[in-house]
């Protein structure tokens, strides 16, 4: 596990989740809220789909470059993204 890509993915999963509440106010969790649980859906869903891709091995062979810094991006806030957006669907369903 690369520690630089890892901290990539929960920064970028941050934005992800805020940018997926900023979609739906009824899916919101609030700006922490969605902060929070798109950095744990960063990190998590980030290391998992890096690791299926098979873009984790890159970065362990050839050091840091910007091939691994843009997957860590993509794939931690697309999956920071997601976890907002589900957990807040969740909420709004439970609420009613």
């Amino acid at each position: 596990m690369n520690l630089t890509a890892l901290i990539i993915q929960l920064i970028s999963g941050a934005l992800g989740g805020n940018a997926a509440g900023a979609l739906s106010d009824k899916t919101s969790l609030g700006t922490l809220g969605n902060s929070i649980v798109g950095a744990l859906g960063g990190g998590v869903g980030g290391q998992l789909l890096s690791s299926l891709l098979g873009l984790g091995t890159a970065a362990a062979t050839s050091g840091l470059d910007i091939g691994t810094i843009v997957s860590s991006f993509v794939t931690g806030g697309v999956s920071g993204g997601v976890t907002a957006l589900v957990l807040g669907f969740l909420k709004s369903r439970l609420a009613h």
